[in-house]
């Protein structure tokens, strides 16, 4: 029996965007939480592109010197046939993200949340209805598994698992000069992305440059850069950064929950099979369970489990996108259809409808 002598209301593993959205509206509710965290540091060794969609956007509080605005997409086909689409009403951020990170663990410190850098989450037992978490003197009666597409907290209590993935990979670049710098630049074709995209981003004080792959295709962001190269002035461009890591595109495990534990964001598969977007759905049921959890243990409200099951997204029309996507758009079909004003139709609906989930 694992020993713990500080017994808290919830232990959130990971401290990712879901995870500090939930610990955050925890204690901001009166619960005592602690986020285990493995990395040493917020924001260090960061898998995301850090893009809120406006939907994120208006459920964060940003500084403005943390966000870039974005109203524009220019796509481009295989062979380098360009459209620019816009919107008056839609529009993305692009983020310094390890600073946003930093803010907001802050933001969930300074609501009360006790954050533990360098603390791996390694096992949990479940007894008389409270978690001992190995190695941590912690016990819980609500444990939170919001560590990732390979959850730790999934495996240790034979929850559901991702099986599905993109691979992707970024590298940053200073002093990358471009004409067109209020829009995203995304890359379609199945040379360089089968099953995804490419993307160069006018982002904060650097141009993030990246793609991803459906696995077990491997991207090449070398290769890919200097494709690209010519549409940019890169002649003073040197790299400050480069990341990458695993995107779930498989839809919701299962099961996600099981005696008081719970998955969360990229854990549960809460991530778009179709845009690959997981950041405003973390942010959005982080802060759903943290109340479902807070109302069931203070107003007798219900099942926090149950009412996740209703609200978690389906994807089922993304899926079937998605599979479009991987197996029915040749390059030179992509090609042709770049001018169309169909293709424009469905790339503005992609792009800036709004974004609605379950539960909100």
């Amino acid at each position: 029996m694992i020993a713990a002598d500080m017994h808290v209301d919830v232990v959130v593993v990971g401290a990712g965007f879901a995870g500090l959205a939930c610990a955050r509206v925890l204690a901001e509710r009166g619960h005592s939480v602690v986020v285990l965290e493995r990395k040493s540091a917020p924001g260090i060794g960061m898998h995301t592109t850090g893009i809120l969609v406006r939907e994120a956007a208006d459920i964060t509080a940003l500084p403005d010197t943390l966000v870039r605005r974005i109203t524009g997409v220019r796509l481009y086909s295989p062979s380098m046939r360009s459209l620019r689409i816009d919107s008056d009403s839609y529009f993305f951020l692009a983020t310094d993200t390890p600073a946003m990170m930093a803010h907001f663990t802050q933001s969930a410190v300074d609501a009360g949340v006790e954050v533990r850098f360098d603390t791996p989450y390694v096992h949990a037992d479940y007894r008389d209805e409270r978690y001992a978490i190995a190695g941590t003197g912690l016990s819980c009666r609500w444990l939170v598994g919001a560590d990732g597409p390979r959850s730790k907290v999934a495996a240790d209590l034979s929850l559901g698992q991702n099986r599905e993935y993109l691979l992707g990979v970024e590298a940053e670049f200073e002093n990358v000069a471009m004409a067109d710098d209020q829009a995203f630049h995304c890359f379609l074709g199945k040379t360089f992305a089968p099953g995804y995209l490419g993307w160069v981003i006018p982002g904060v004080g650097i141009t993030q440059i990246g793609l991803a792959t459906r696995m077990p295709a491997k991207p090449d962001i070398d290769r890919f850069v200097a494709h690209v190269a010519p549409l940019f002035d890169m002649s003073q461009a040197g790299v400050t950064a480069r990341r990458g890591g695993l995107i779930p595109v498989g839809g919701v495990v299962s099961p996600f929950t099981r005696d008081r534990a719970i998955l969360l964001g990229d854990a549960a598969g809460t991530v778009s099979p179709l845009s690959a977007g997981g950041i405003h759905t973390a942010l959005h049921y982080g802060e759903l369970l943290a109340n479902l959890i807070v109302d069931h243990d203070c107003n007798a409200g219900p099942d926090p489990a149950a009412v996740l099951a209703e609200v978690y997204p389906r994807f089922r029309l993304k899926h079937i996108l998605r599979w479009t996507l991987e197996n029915a758009a040749p390059d030179l079909a992509l090609d042709l259809m770049i001018g169309n004003p169909l293709f424009r139709a469905l790339a503005n609906t992609v792009f800036f409808k709004t974004k609605r989930l379950p539960g909100e």
